[in-house]
């Protein structure tokens, strides 16, 4: 896999920027710039890789003579110890924009690998599919977005112009289910689907005859979910969401629901641990 084209030169020149800002001060006053160096990217725990191409395209934009070895492939899985990436040149190119490419691998492998756990959480045999949320950190959503894709997982829209998605504060501005979907379908072009949040039996079956195209079971119970999607029997795409945690997921996945969206998978993944070791190579 390869970053998505769209992460543009000009966003990982921002990121560069809030860390260097004016000037890398210790390292410009330790380094004369003398001598060839290697810096190797290493994993320090088992994980799921996703950036690696990352690591060329944010040194580039420090000094675009570096060398680079990318020894990996976004979605390998990685032990302890193993080299993710390796970066020849100048130290103090390699020192200035260590912290920034490490935190867009730490971040970014802490997404997949959590994707990971979530889709091995899958029962055997299980059609339903996990899929993420629209809650990403502020800026980063097409890079988190990609990690969830490279561990495995499915990504929900991507944004509100994606798709409908008719949620409890829109359904008391309409006033019901019913006048919230009446209300889209009159305005909306005829390729977008509708999705409809519920959060009770009597909300799936108003739903169900506003013929909505997905229905969320937000946080229903185990039971409720079972006769919810008795009820639905494939007349719209079900979708579990709200309260999902990586132990509930062999059982959810059990149930029929075509999807189980989960939050956590970005907003509570925890960045993994990679370090970048410096080491002279010549005296050049």
């Amino acid at each position: 896999m390869k970053i998505p084209r769209y992460v543009s030169d000009d966003f990982l020149r921002y990121c560069l920027k809030e860390d260097v800002g004016t000037g890398d001060i210790t390292t410009e006053l330790i380094y004369d710039g003398k001598g060839l160096y290697e810096g190797i990217i290493k994993a320090k725990e088992s994980l799921v890789v996703c950036g690696a191409e990352l690591v060329p395209a944010v040194y580039r934009l420090i000094e675009p003579d570096l060398e680079f070895d990318i020894a990996v492939t976004d979605g390998d899985s990685l032990k302890e110890g193993e080299i993710i990436a390796t970066v020849k040149g100048c130290p103090r190119a390699i020192l200035t924009g260590e912290r920034t490419v490490l935190n867009f691998i730490q971040r970014l492998s802490g997404i997949a690998s959590l994707a990971r756990q979530f889709v091995n959480g899958l029962k055997e045999g299980s059609r339903t599919k996990i899929t993420d949320t629209r809650k990403t950190t502020p800026g980063w959503r097409t890079l988190e977005k990609y990690a969830v894709k490279t561990g495995g997982a499915a990504n929900h829209r991507f944004g509100l112009s994606d798709g409908i998605m008719i949620k409890d504060n829109h359904i008391k501005a309409a006033g019901s289910i019913t006048k919230a979907v009446e209300k889209v379908r009159s305005g909306a072009h005829h390729l977008l689907k509708i999705e409809v949040e519920v959060t009770n039996i009597d909300e799936v079956k108003e739903a169900l005859r506003s013929k909505a195209d997905v229905i969320m079971l937000d946080n229903m119970s185990r039971d409720e979910i079972v006769q919810a999607v008795k009820l639905i029997d494939k007349k719209a795409i079900v979708e579990i969401s709200g309260g999902v945690t990586l132990d509930k997921i062999p059982e959810l996945s059990l149930l029929g629901a075509d999807f189980i969206s989960v939050g956590a998978i970005t907003h509570s993944a925890v960045s993994k641990d990679i370090n970048l070791t410096l080491k002279k190579v010549c005296d050049e």
